[in-house]
């Protein structure tokens, strides 16, 4: 089993979507692949039409009162299941921090399942606190998507450092641009500067329209425009994943 959180220190970068249709691209290519959202916000859970049926469910998670494989749901598309957010999931630093060995937790409890999925995807919220310590550990690989810009990619910055001086694997990291806008000169440049970094992908996810419409359509791009640039993109982004990552 190999597992892939997607991650940033900030919000708003194309996590959620990214872990949606990397989701869907590696069920689809036959690989048994379980999304884990672990943010309250709950958009991944949003996006692929599943809600939690228990009450403070992300919590009893966390805490113990509920295995993990109870809450796990399939979704509507073949070899793809979901464990969905809800808002105690607000609580997991709490909850984590009165916890002893508190790093090896998100490992300890994805361990129960390691024999029936091929892939995990981890969505996290945005910042850094002790939940995500425990995911940086149980992750194979951080992947953040990062926009081109001056505050992105000190936030990028920030992650790589933090990784340094907590002795975290930094071999882990690997980071990929997205939200790109073809029109701005300032997202050109940023990318050549950090193309030269081994860290990040080649293949890159623009700014585009159908994206934005994955909340429309509650649902991968592939699914309601899969001719569309957009969904090349991450086929083409989650190849290169794949390559480095997977196989």
């Amino acid at each position: 089993m190999v597992t892939i959180a997607l991650y940033n220190l900030k919000g708003g970068v194309g996590k959620t979507a990214a872990t949606v249709n990397f989701a869907f691209l590696s069920a689809r290519q036959g690989y048994k692949t379980l999304v884990w959202d672990l943010d309250p916000q709950g958009s991944s859970s949003f996006y692929l039409g599943a809600t939690a049926t228990v009450k403070n469910e992300a919590k009893k998670i966390l805490n113990g009162e509920l295995d993990l494989s109870s809450a796990i749901q399939q979704t509507a598309y073949e070899n793809l299941a979901i464990i969905p957010a809800d808002l105690s999931a607000r609580h997991a630093d709490i909850i984590l921090n009165d916890m002893k060995q508190s790093k090896k937790k998100i490992a300890s409890i994805l361990s129960t399942i390691k024999k029936d999925y091929d892939i995990v995807l981890l969505d996290c919220p945005p910042g850094i606190s002790v939940l995500h310590d425990a995911v940086f550990v149980a992750a194979d690989w951080v992947l953040m998507p990062n926009i081109p810009t001056t505050l992105s990619i000190r936030s990028f910055e920030s992650v790589v450092q933090y990784f340094k001086e907590n002795d975290l694997d930094i071999a882990k990291l690997k980071c990929f641009f997205s939200m790109v806008d073809h029109r701005k000169n300032l997202h050109h440049e940023t990318i050549n500067e950090f193309y030269k970094d081994k860290l990040f992908f080649k293949n890159y996810i623009p700014y585009l329209s159908d994206i934005e419409k994955m909340g429309l359509h509650e649902a991968p791009v592939e699914t309601f425009a899969r001719s569309s640039y957009a969904a090349q993109c991450y086929q083409d982004l989650w190849k290169e994943i794949k390559q480095r990552c997977i196989n």
